[in-house]
């Protein structure tokens, strides 16, 4: 059954506000005061928003009223969730104060929801976003933000007009040893940076999974929505409550591959700790050897390079030094002496070389409650909806150097290739009707 697009949702165009917006930190439309309970829907209930809708229900201040999927297991099973946990919580034999929706417009319909949380496939998610900024919720969406960097400035636009808070789930940022590598190489600790390597998986590719026989109980042209219409696979979407990830990530018609799945991590920590969370690079260009997925290089206004290279993590090379960082890793030199190599030393390291730092970046213990805490006080959280587009960004054009195998020249302000060098029609995905913006 194809799912049409709701009134109401058509009454601010992303076409109108095309161009970007800027306002002030704090955004003062609010619905949920200070003191105020924040009733959160959740939409997409695979594995990822399994771990976010328990975090968020054990969180003061909140509560889970909905949940939303195409899949009638993975419905069933969040809402129960929900049930059991506010059942033992409040010590009673029951709960049944969540419902659970097949349609994610009818959840955004709901006048009493606050805020969403949203955890589908990477290709639904620019439109639910949209959708439920026009419906003036406010918006956790997973990372990567987005399939295009036209869907990232859409995202962008419609966050700002209605004047919503939105978090990426881009959490590496409130994370210690994040924050420090980044607050070193801020400083000046280092030195001059020169390159920064940034170690993910490779690109997608084009999804060439053969037609499966589909078990009842799924929507599977909701599934697809904007994609490109095709057989259901079980790869892309498995049957029933699942405890591992997908491979739609795999796949361009669904996501990035590994460049956008952990770039959006590890690309988000070059650039906070290069300082270009409103910028970009200019020049990128292609690996000499494509097909191993990697070695792509960019090179940002300063002449600073950014190579994508295998492995796991973000490491900074400055002229005095090099900090290397990854989850629960953090190493960091000062010439050929390590001074630290683990995690633990953080706060020894903060403590001995950034005592008197002049710059000091955001600081947050805890990703989810940062947007909650930002929701009450109407200011813009760690990574708000501009550091989301502008990190899925680079992603994006990484593979698009690994897709044409060519030289682009970028200009980060306008969003635009220059020079000749690149196309025009890259920056966006086509949108399957009636899966469309407005």
């Amino acid at each position: 059954m194809k799912t049409t697009r709701r009134n109401f949702l058509k009454s601010t165009s992303v076409a109108t506000i095309a161009a970007p917006f800027i306002l002030p930190s704090h955004i003062w439309s609010a619905q949920v005061k200070p003191n105020d309970r924040i009733n959160m829907g959740f939409i997409g209930m695979g594995k990822q928003n399994q771990h976010l809708l328990r975090h968020f229900m054990n969180l003061p201040g909140t509560q889970a009223v909905a949940v939303c999927d195409v899949d009638s297991s993975r419905r069933k099973d969040a809402r129960q969730r929900v049930e059991r946990h506010y059942a033992d919580k409040n010590q009673a034999g029951t709960f049944s104060g969540c419902e659970d929706y097949i349609d994610y417009q009818k959840l955004l319909e709901r006048d009493d929801i606050d805020a969403v949380c949203i955890a589908t496939p990477d290709h639904w998610h620019a439109l639910m976003a949209t959708d439920a900024a026009k419906a003036k919720k406010d918006i956790y969406c997973e990372k990567p933000l987005c399939q295009s960097i036209k869907e990232a400035r859409r995202m962008v636009n419609a966050v700002r007009y209605n004047k919503r808070i939105f978090q990426t789930g881009s959490m590496q940022r409130s994370s210690e040893e994040f924050r420090v590598a980044c607050e070193l190489v801020r400083n000046g600790i280092i030195g001059p940076i020169s390159r920064v390597e940034v170690s993910v998986g490779g690109p997608a590719k084009t999804c060439d999974l053969p037609e499966e026989t589909m078990e009842p109980g799924l929507d599977w042209d909701r599934w697809l929505g904007p994609a490109p219409e095709r057989a259901y696979n079980a790869a892309l979407s498995p049957r029933g409550v699942h405890n591992h990830y997908p491979a739609w990530r795999n796949y361009r018609e669904y996501g990035g591959g590994g460049v956008t799945d952990w770039g959006a991590h590890h690309f988000d920590i070059a650039q906070w700790g290069l300082g270009m969370d409103n910028e970009g690079p200019r020049r990128i260009y292609p690996s000499k050897n494509p097909e191993s997925g990697n070695g792509v290089r960019m090179v940002y206004q300063s002449g600073i390079e950014m190579l994508h290279t295998e492995g796991n993590g973000v490491t900074f090379f400055g002229k005095d030094g090099k900090v290397n960082v990854n989850r629960g890793r953090f190493n960091f030199w000062l010439g050929d002496k390590q001074i630290a190599d683990n995690r633990k030393q953080c706060k020894q390291v903060a403590q001995e070389y950034l005592a008197d730092a002049k710059v000091r970046l955001y600081k947050s213990a805890d990703h989810k409650k940062d947007f909650l805490d930002c929701m009450r006080t109407r200011t813009r959280p760690i990574a708000d909806v501009e550091i989301g587009a502008r990190t899925v960004t680079v992603c994006h054009l990484v593979n698009l150097s690994y897709y044409h195998n060519e030289p682009m020249h970028w200009n980060p302000f306008r969003e635009q290739f220059m020079n000749g060098k690149g196309q025009k029609e890259w920056l966006d995905v086509e949108h399957r009707a009636p899966y469309s913006f407005g």
